[in-house]
């Protein structure tokens, strides 16, 4: 595949003890991560009303996606998350189970693209947006799909990467139990490039989500990296 090419003209990133660069600066060199729960990325910009109805995954795309777009004309929203609204999901089959009616709110809210839908009414922009529902690599294929809205003639794509703590009943079979999201506001330049190559081998499976291997490569100033997810091979250029 011929890389795709693109620029990093900012990012932002929320997980819980991390709301601003320098939080993730100290992640990054102590490596350390713990999970609260209870910790709620600060969505005040948003009317009582729309902030009760959102999960805190939602409120963490919100968070991380404003900054990047405040100031900004419309653009594309990417949003791609592997396991999206998974604890909406389980209350909803919990009332299921126990019989009891649902909440006609709570169902269109579970949906995986009802983030970017909800975006697109605060933000009143009708621009194309995109849900991906990918595995592990899905930073990758936001990426991909961002850097063809690029070269549709999109100035600039507002991707986001998202995942919740799952519910206790799914961490069995969820590897992934961090919560974090990512926003990268991408533009057309060369600065970045990603390649996908192809492997015959399996890769082992990552220590962390590759966003947030990202995020390490973009606070260290890393030139070049590799993500692997089974039989990918995802090739990060920094060329400048």
């Amino acid at each position: 595949m011929s890389a795709i090419r693109f620029d990093i003209d900012q990012w932002q990133a929320w997980a819980p003890g991390r709301t601003c660069q320098d939080d993730w600066s100290s992640w990054a060199c102590a490596s350390q991560w713990q999970d609260d729960p209870e910790a709620q990325p600060d969505v005040s910009f948003l009317p009582a009303m729309q902030r009760r109805r959102l999960s805190r995954l939602a409120r963490m795309v919100f968070a991380v996606a404003r900054p990047l777009a405040e100031g900004q004309p419309p653009m594309p929203f990417v949003y791609a998350s592997r396991h999206g609204e998974t604890t909406r999901n389980f209350a909803l089959l919990s009332d299921l189970a126990e019989q009891q009616p649902l909440s006609p709110t709570q169902f269109s809210l579970s949906v995986h693209n009802a983030i970017v839908g909800l975006w697109s009414i605060f933000q009143s922009d009708t621009s194309e947006m995109t849900a991906i529902a990918a595995e592990g690599d899905g930073l990758e294929h936001a990426v991909l799909e961002a850097g063809m809205l690029l070269n549709e003639g999109a100035p600039a794509v507002l991707l986001v990467i998202a995942e919740e703590s799952p519910p206790d009943a799914y961490r069995p079979w969820i590897d992934e139990n961090t919560p974090y999201a990512l926003a990268l506001r991408l533009t057309k330049g060369n600065s970045w490039q990603l390649q996908l190559q192809a492997s015959e081998d399996l890769a082992p499976q990552p220590h962390e989500p590759h966003a947030l291997q990202l995020i390490r490569a973009l606070l260290h100033d890393h030139s070049q990296f590799t993500h692997h997810w089974k039989t990918r091979k995802w090739n990060w250029q920094r060329t400048r």
